[in-house]
């Protein structure tokens, strides 16, 4: 019977310096990651943007076989969730360590750094899974309410659902979206947070909403927007079908921005005032040094959907947490190899960190 393989930890990288030179007030802040990056991107994606699309719309995902669970919420909503299949011979022992990934704005477990990273965890004989965002697992849910990236409460309910049910060290991946409302959720509970998880990856986390907002309102940026777009009215038109009335469709359909479609859906749907209010609640940054998790923060600095000022420098941070801005790797792409490219480094990355915390935690 064959053994799964065992990930090795990454090498712990050199850290660099940190501190940063005096500027005017309002002068963007010159800011350095606590360690320098292993990751190179290949010379054949040239720029920020090849880095982002290339790996999300033409990259070989490999395949992985996935079981759906349906759960009910306590307020009479349902989320799916994607777990791997193991075969049998090779299937984990139950006390095996589980990876959570919550994934990003309108992806889900078929996104190319699930697939990646559901592909590693079975490899290393880990339990995997993909709890989707309401609206998230191809059937539109059932409340007026979609997902959000403050939706710190719904990640509490999975992970203490998910610790009552495994024996074994749990550990968090979130990618953009979900890497934003799984810091949050870290931030906001400390103590409880490192009671339920062993260890936690964010990965090209939006950690200023405001200067993540205005990337993708300007520019080439309103290409992402653009498609982000295109799903998410079409789930409100469906809600507005379950709901007459819950928001005002032309304006909603007019909204030619994430700022605008965020101000007549997503911030009342959700409690918020307007999305001044929803994109300042939902920025995590004020929340890092509040984090006693390990934590692995990777956020590439050439992120079109985040610019580098705003990134945290390792003083603005807990001591659990790593920081990792590489040069390069865009937004959730880090793909390496000659064309046409491997999308394995960050999950090798991600499961070197998280191995390490499970290890030795």
């Amino acid at each position: 019977m064959s053994t799964p393989r065992k990930h090795s930890p990454d090498p712990e990288p050199a850290e660099t310096l940190t501190n940063s030179a005096p500027m005017s007030s309002g002068a963007a802040r010159v800011v350095a990651a606590a360690v320098e990056s292993l990751y190179r991107a290949p010379l054949w994606l040239p720029n920020r943007h090849a880095q982002t699309i290339v790996p999300s719309l033409f990259a070989r995902r490999p395949t992985v076989a996935l079981r759906r669970e349906r759960w009910d919420t306590p307020d009479g909503d349902f989320i799916d969730l994607d777990w791997v299949v193991h075969d049998t011979p090779t299937a984990p022992a139950a006390d095996a360590p589980l990876l959570v990934l919550f994934h990003g704005l309108e992806g889900s477990s078929a996104s190319h750094y699930a697939m990646s990273l559901m592909a590693a965890s079975r490899e290393a004989g880990w339990h995997g899974v993909v709890p989707h965002f309401r609206s998230c697992g191809g059937e539109l849910n059932r409340l007026p309410r979609f997902y959000h990236l403050a939706d710190s409460d719904e990640v509490d309910w999975v992970l203490r659902r998910l610790r009552a049910a495994h024996n074994g060290p749990i550990v968090v991946a979130g990618v953009s979206l979900g890497g934003n409302v799984l810091l949050r959720w870290l931030g906001e509970r400390r103590e409880e947070a490192a009671a339920l998880i062993s260890a936690a990856a964010a990965i090209s986390t939006p950690i200023d909403v405001h200067a993540g907002g205005r990337a993708l309102s300007q520019g080439f940026g309103l290409v992402y927007a653009r498609s982000f777009l295109k799903t998410l009215k079409q789930k409100a038109t469906q809600k507005l079908v379950q709901y007459p009335g819950l928001f005002d469709r032309d304006t909603m359909l007019a909204s030619r921005n994430m700022y605008e479609f965020d101000n007549v859906v997503t911030a009342p749907l959700h409690g918020f005032r307007n999305t001044e209010d929803y994109w300042s609640q939902a920025t995590t940054r004020p929340l890092l040094p509040h984090i006693q998790v390990p934590t692995l923060v990777l956020n590439a600095r050439n992120d079109p959907f985040l610019p580098a000022e705003a990134l945290p420098s390792r003083h603005e941070v807990s001591a659990a947490v790593e920081l990792e801005q590489p040069k390069h790797g865009g937004h959730a792409g880090f793909m390496t190899g000659p064309f046409p490219g491997r999308i394995d480094w960050l999950a090798r990355r991600v499961f070197g960190y998280l191995e390490r915390h499970v290890d030795h935690g």
